[in-house]
Parts: structure tokens; sequence; C-alpha cells
């Protein structure tokens, strides 16, 4: 067995601080991907227990609201809808060719409530070409009517989401507080209500966008982090291994 080089020790102590660096990072990524696998599978579960429901429950009260115990339950809500202040945010939907998604909008109509009060409603997407409400008039409830679906609080907006754009109506989240702020609405409920795929008039916007099979690939990813994580140890072991035991090159001296 080749002896230890004496003092070779010392090269390795740079590339090992930062290959410790990289596999805190490394080991830390997988580590919370594992928790995001639990919290995925722990809102799936919490979905389909709420949203399956019957028959839907009436909207809670204001005050007594909170998004750990009320969300993602099955509502009905009786009332008519404020056309004139709906409100556009910006999204995707799945198309007709699977993977493929559409862009567009997703359509939120304050809804005035028959014992007072408004909330918020997401009627469904649109395509872009269905943007203006002359494009969709059909669906354009008049009068007293009720709407079924499951409650939803607001959405945070991470820094990768552009701000929105009030004056032009449009929105990139679903900020209830600010929607309905900016449109001036009377007494509005602190959630909206995601519409069930019962079809509007026309076809448009179509609702129930809200997907309870949703994606869970964090162990996936999380063995992926781990995966690198102990490709980084083999490599850093074979070039310590190397730097330790390798004899040095002879130096080659210039001739003048």
């Amino acid at each position: 067995m080749t002896a230890i080089r004496p003092g070779a020790w010392r090269g390795l102590i740079a590339p090992g601080l930062v290959s410790l660096l990289c596999l805190a990072i490394l080991l830390g990524l997988g580590t919370w991907q594992l928790g995001r696998k639990s919290e995925k599978e722990a809102l799936i579960a919490r979905i389909l227990a709420r949203s399956k429901v019957e028959p839907p429950a009436p909207l809670p009260a204001p005050e007594t609201w909170h998004p750990e115990r009320d969300e993602f339950r099955r509502v009905r809500v009786a009332g008519s809808f404020q056309h004139e202040a709906e409100t556009l945010v910006h999204g995707l939907a799945a198309g007709e060719v699977p993977g493929r998604a559409l862009q567009g909008y997703y359509i939120l109509t304050p809804f005035r409530l028959e014992d007072g009060g408004t909330v918020l409603i997401n009627r469904g997407f649109v395509p872009t070409e269905r943007k203006a409400p002359a494009n969709r008039s059909a669906g354009q409830v008049a009068g007293p009517t009720t709407v079924t679906g499951i409650l939803r609080g607001s959405e945070l907006r991470t820094m990768f989401v552009p701000a929105p754009d009030p004056v032009r109506n449009e929105w990139f989240n679903r900020d209830i507080a600010g929607i309905s702020a900016s449109r001036g609405l009377a007494d509005p409920r602190p959630y909206l209500v995601e519409a069930d795929a019962t079809p509007n008039p026309g076809g448009w916007p179509k609702g129930g966008q809200l997907r309870v099979d949703l994606p869970n690939n964090h162990l996936q990813y999380a063995f992926t982090w781990f995966g690198i994580a102990a490709c980084l140890l083999g490599v850093f072991g074979v070039f310590a291994w190397r730097r330790l035991h390798d004899e040095p090159e002879p130096a080659v001296s210039a001739r003048s």
C-alpha cells in the first residue's frame, strides 16, 4: 500500500472546504424535498377530504374564517354577479392535447350575496382570445343565480411573480385583499370561491380548474439531490486519495 506523502493533506484543505459546503447544500435540498413531499401529501389528502363534502356548506362568517380549517371546503352561494368589476388573473390551464397548457386568464368576478356582503368568484379559465367580455358575452350571467365551488384563500406573490397592474386590470396571483381594494368592493369576504365545472352559457369561462391530482415528484427530486451528494463524496474521495498517495512530478528545469 502506497504511503501517504508528508504534508500532502495541506493541499486538501481548500477543496475539502468547498466540497463540504456543496455537500451541505445538496443534503439540505434533499431534506427539504422530503419535507415538501410530506406537505404535498397532506395537502392532497385535505383537498380530497374537504372537496367531497355533501351537501355543499354555506360560506363561513368572515370573522370565523381560518384557512387551515376551512380552505378547500365545498360551498354553495346565492346572489348575483357584478361583471363590470371582474378581474383578470394570468394563468395556465390544461389544453386538449396532453402535456400542452393553454395561456390565458382566470376570471375573478365579485358576487353580491343575497344575505349581504361580497365574495370573489373564480369563474374559471378563458384563453387569451376570450379576454374581452364581448368575446364571451353569453357567459355574463345576469340576475340571481347560485354557484357551487371550493373555498380558497389568498395566493402569496413570490419574488418571481410580477407585480399586478390594477390600471390595466391584470394580476398574476390570487390576491384577494388587493383585488377587492382595487375594485372598491363593499364588505368583501377574506376568501374566494373556485367555481366547479358546471358549464357556463357559451362555454366560457370554464370552471372546475382546481386540480386535486396535484403532482408529487418530491421523492424523485430528493433522490436526485442525495445521488449528486453521493457522487460528490465519491469524486472527492478519489481526488483526495490521489493527492495523498501519488508522487509529485519532478520539476523540469529550463536550460539556457
